[in-house]
């Protein structure tokens, strides 16, 4: 769409990212969703303006992946894209083709608002600001509203700054590696859907309601809602493996904004993860052990010393001068073996919290909900997200495969925790 004659940047992928391009499947790639559903229907003209105002603000995002004969970059877009009608359903796997054009999409569909991101060019923080500042500027041009730069909507004028564009990880690493996982856990199966749709489960619950349980246990939402996954999968593992010798550990990976430990702006990939569980060998757990557990793993896991040691062996690989090299095509088959093998082995789903989403109040008449849509993992089924606005709390629950085990025994767990919750899904 909009074209101009700027210098464009192009960066290094961050060290997050590297391997997400050798990882790419045929029918999977590593993305997610934002969406901003508004009170009225979208106007696709005035997202598109609002898209042609916003993408030069965010050249890391608004870019395409490209490839030297060692690694891949991101180069900045020339052309804004096209925003486009969604599809029957959230994130239809994006080809390399696509990727190469573009690493996002820019979507609407009846009122909604939705911005799908390949992950090699930013986390679900910095994807939320990039979706804030497109709704932001979408709301004045629709509605005339004066939205201020505030709540992470940043000044559209402005050139990017440098630190929103730096490799966080690289400035972070520490001295110490820790051992990567092992990969011994309990891995869901299940029967893929022929034509590969992905079924959306969300389930809505009071905000306070959730925050007050949450507290009377002393513990944060994420890890009340990290017990409820555990209780849920153990439930179903039991079902599926009577003999308990025979089990294996349960574990959820929790993806931690870095950002909170060693401050930064980048809206880059600035993530590492916990991978939080139990081992059912060992005995049957009440909720109220679950809840504890996870709280005491996540208060040890989640400190910057510790995160450091998780980053810290990706950092050093990426420096290793053997492997610099290496052309991009061996480097593709190593990466592609190292993900199989430890990527996402090493927990049964991921549970990604964005948290509270806060917004200037200008924009607040005007938006309905703020969701998050976590791909699901590319061996096994599920994955799930969380998202807050105006007092719901917004539980999406994605699978790829027939039959709706988790999402029915995790909300159903829910409703035996005294929650009322309302259940929306796009199953076929």
């Amino acid at each position: 769409m909009k074209n101009d004659s700027r210098q464009l940047r192009w960066m290094r992928l961050d060290n997050a990212a590297l391997i997400f391009p050798a990882a790419l499947r045929r029918h999977w790639s590593n993305a997610f969703r934002i969406s901003f559903t508004f009170r009225d229907p979208v106007d696709p003209a005035v997202l598109q303006q609002a898209l042609d105002a916003a993408a030069p603000r965010f050249p890391s995002i608004c870019a395409r992946l490209r490839r030297s004969a060692f690694w891949y970059y991101l180069e900045e877009l020339e052309h804004t894209p096209a925003v486009r009608e969604d599809s029957y359903q959230p994130l239809v796997g994006m080809k390399r083709a696509d990727i190469r054009r573009c690493a996002i999409r820019v979507l609407y569909y009846r009122s909604r608002m939705a911005v799908e991101f390949f992950h090699a060019v930013t986390d679900g923080t910095g994807a939320l600001i990039f979706a804030k500042n497109l709704a932001a500027e979408y709301v004045r041009r629709r509605y005339g509203a004066d939205v201020p730069c505030e709540q992470g909507v940043l000044d559209l004028t402005e050139p990017p700054r440098p630190e929103e564009l730096e490799d966080s990880f690289q400035k972070n690493a520490g001295p110490v590696a820790a051992p990567r996982d092992d990969g011994n856990v309990y891995r869901f199966g299940g029967t893929v859907e022929p034509d590969r749709f992905l079924h959306v489960t969300l389930g809505m619950v009071d905000s306070e309601l959730l925050h007050s349980r949450a507290k009377a246990h002393g513990v944060t939402v994420t890890a009340y809602l990290t017990a409820v996954l555990l209780s849920s999968i153990l439930a179903l593992q039991a079902r599926d493996v009577p003999r308990r010798s025979r089990r294996r550990p349960v574990k959820v990976q929790i993806p931690v904004n870095l950002r909170q430990l060693y401050g930064g702006q980048s809206l880059r990939n600035f993530v590492a993860v916990a991978n939080i569980g139990v081992d059912p060998r060992l005995g049957d757990y009440t909720f109220e052990e679950l809840v504890q557990i996870v709280h005491h793993q996540m208060q040890l896991a989640i400190t910057a010393k510790n995160m450091q040691t998780i980053f810290t062996p990706n950092v050093n690989d990426a420096r290793n001068p053997f492997l610099k090299p290496v052309p991009l095509f061996l480097k593709n088959l190593i990466m592609r073996a190292v993900f199989d093998a430890i990527g996402e082995r090493v927990a049964s789903l991921t549970l990604s919290n964005l948290g509270a989403v806060r917004l200037p109040e200008a924009m607040a008449p005007y938006v309905e909900r703020v969701e998050f849509v976590l791909g699901p993992q590319s061996t096994a089924p599920y994955n799930a997200s969380v998202t807050s606005w105006q007092g719901r709390t917004f539980i999406n629950i994605v699978r790829n495969t027939v039959e709706p085990r988790l999402e029915r025994e995790f909300f159903t767990t829910l409703v035996k925790l005294g929650f009322h919750v309302k259940i929306e899904s796009n199953n076929k």
